[in-house]
């Protein structure tokens, strides 16, 4: 009767880490959609779209910190390096879309998984099974399905497809740090506290970063309804997807959440054919297959990970200890991945 429990009660965590899973790639496909649609309404401000979304983030995790009146329990400082490398991630991905197209885009935005992998290995002690790389692999794999069907529909192409590119690249690397750094934070920490600094520093890196690179780009829009509701859409929908993958994380990681997000490209059929009234090629339907087969593998043997060494044993990263340096806990007590 007790392996029945545990076998029943895995089976529902399992399930709820897909479901959520798709909810935040459904939402992150949403925001992909606005972003693209601001990009071909001839709109260059990727700074200032994310600003909109730090600024729901402040205000409404902000509010709720103030209520508590509570000390942060991570210094200050670390805050602004999460908040700087998430708007550096933000602006270089959404930078690229004018540059390069989208299936190219999609495609080295995969990157993020393998620094996910190595950042967690590294400096949260993540081990990971032969299991849950081929889980992974097969999410890479069914994700260039949809890359090759892209293909043959809409090409390659962009005004300057090299400097697109490197920049997605580049943003890969900052959204994996940001990744693992919230991993780490909502796992140790308060996840409200998390929002809300990450909101306002990142509000405050985007203002400053507006005022130098993006000020004649936003003189020169020339704004209506449609780009309003456009960047209102972007910030409702990133808003939501920032609120959401906290959770993700806390219950599974950053690899499990990347290999969720995935499938944002699968979710974005689903709006092109009712917005755009397209197609959709038999390849999508298998490659949705393959990454739900790629994420069911993984999630089942992600509850039985190589162990990872204990921090009492004194492996502990040093930066860590520095981040809880305003712990109420003696350091070697300091729980750890």
């Amino acid at each position: 009767m007790n392996i029945w429990w545990r076998c029943n009660e895995a089976s529902l965590r399992t399930l709820y880490v897909l479901l959520l899973g798709q909810v935040v790639s459904f939402v992150l496909a949403v925001s992909s959609f606005t972003s693209s649609f601001i990009a071909d309404l001839g709109v260059d401000a990727p700074l200032t779209q994310s600003f909109f979304t730090y600024l729901c983030l402040a205000l409404v995790n902000g509010s709720i910190l103030l209520y508590r009146r509570q000390r942060l329990q991570v210094s200050w400082y670390w805050y602004l390096f999460l908040g700087f490398i998430d708007v550096q991630g933000n602006y270089l991905v959404n930078k690229a879309f004018q540059y390069t197209s989208l299936t190219s885009v999609a495609l080295l935005d995969c990157w993020t998984i393998p620094w996910v992998i190595i950042l967690t290995w590294i400096f949260l002690g993540t081990r990971y099974s032969i299991w849950q790389f081929f889980g992974a692999a097969l999410c890479v794999a069914g994700l260039g399905l949809v890359l090759l069907s892209d293909a043959g529909v809409a090409g390659g192409g962009g005004s300057r497809p090299l400097l697109g590119d490197t920049l997605v690249i580049a943003g890969t690397i900052c959204i994996a740090m940001s990744n693992v750094g919230e991993e780490f934070c909502v796992k140790k920490k308060d996840l409200v506290e998390l929002m809300s600094m990450l909101g306002l520093f990142g509000l405050l890196v985007s203002v400053c970063e507006i005022s130098i690179v993006e000020l004649k780009s936003l003189e020169s829009i020339e704004w209506s309804t449609e780009i309003v509701l456009a960047f209102v859409g972007f910030a409702l929908s990133n808003f939501l997807f920032y609120t959401l993958v906290p959770f993700l994380l806390k219950i599974s990681g950053a690899t499990m959440f990347n290999l969720s997000a995935l499938t944002s490209d699968m979710w974005a059929v689903v709006i092109r054919i009712f917005f755009y009234h397209q197609k959709v090629d038999w390849l999508y339907y298998l490659s949705f297959a393959v990454v739900a087969i790629g994420i069911i593998i993984y999630s089942n043997t992600e509850k039985d990970p190589i162990p990872s060494p204990s921090p009492e044993d004194g492996n502990l990263s040093a930066q860590y200890q520095a981040l809880n340096g305003e712990s109420t806990e003696p350091r070697n007590a300091i729980p750890g991945s």
